[in-house]
């Protein structure tokens, strides 16, 4: 792992670089994003940028420079070559009173790479219990406030799943902890529309453009009837579907398996679609 705090490439990884008192810290005040490496270059990040800025200006933080974002980036992966990795870009409010209040100082920007395991071809996925609130201020941000994905994809583990799948409050197809889901029905691919509260994932807008799907607020049951379902994230590209609340899917069926091979296509032939 190699790591880039506020404009310094950090000999030891491991060792302390950010406050105590950070509001990303203490309070979740932060936003990020994880770009996948694919033969030391960052795939898609232009597009991974623009989803950072989006997220801080919903979350109230100043505009961060991407200029320096990707000095960053260009930092710790010149230090280390990584044929498939994956980085993180935190974005936080900086230090601030131990509470929900924020301060006049300059925001926390950490940049990480790391090794990338590759991800299996099938999963098993489960809904969960809890909703995702469409209408709340967090809606479609992709901010450090994660301990509900923490609890809900715990839940769907002690259920012998690797995905937990959430309902919104409306009883919509939402999306996954970390991932936005795909599915098909009477041989038409649907995804859940952006006003359903999902994150609007990169590689989910790029298999809009590459692919085609219609978007649809299908009520969650939709997936107990789905021929194919399928996830989408960084670090998944297209990963089937096996296993849903119990029920066995075709993994992959013959429309995840277009998708899954025109993604490969289309990913080694541009880095930065």
């Amino acid at each position: 792992m190699r790591a880039w705090v506020d404009g310094r490439l950090l000999e030891d990884p491991d060792a302390p670089a950010v406050r105590v008192s950070d509001h990303g810290f203490t309070v979740g005040d932060g936003v990020f994003e994880a770009v996948k490496v694919v033969e030391g270059r960052p795939f898609a990040l232009t597009r991974h940028l623009a989803r950072l800025e989006a997220s801080a200006a919903g979350l109230g933080l100043p505009h961060p420079d991407l200029d320096v974002v990707r000095r960053g980036v260009a930092d710790v992966l010149g230090a280390r070559h990584l044929a498939l990795g994956r980085l993180r870009i935190t974005y936080t409010g900086g230090v601030a009173p131990l509470g929900s209040g924020r301060d006049d100082n300059p925001p926390t920007l950490v940049v990480v790479a790391d090794l990338l395991p590759p991800s299996p071809p099938t999963t098993s996925v489960v809904t969960v219990p809890w909703p995702r609130n469409e209408r709340g201020a967090l809606a479609g941000l992709k901010t450090t406030s994660y301990a509900e994905n923490v609890v809900a994809l715990a839940h769907a583990h002690g259920l012998g799943a690797t995905e937990g799948i959430f309902a919104n409050i409306a009883g919509h197809v939402c999306e996954g902890t970390g991932s936005n889901v795909f599915y098909v029905v009477d041989g038409q691919l649907r995804t859940p529309p952006l006003s359903t509260g999902c994150l609007a994932g990169i590689s989910r807008a790029l298999l809009l453009e590459w692919y085609g799907a219609r978007e649809v607020p299908d009520p969650v049951q939709v997936l107990a009837e789905a021929d194919e379902v399928f996830l989408v994230s960084t670090t998944r590209d297209v990963q089937a579907v096996e296993r849903c609340d119990g029920r066995e899917l075709r993994a992959p069926g013959p429309v995840t398996e277009e998708c899954r091979a025109m993604w490969s296509e289309r990913e080694a032939a541009d880095v930065d679609p």
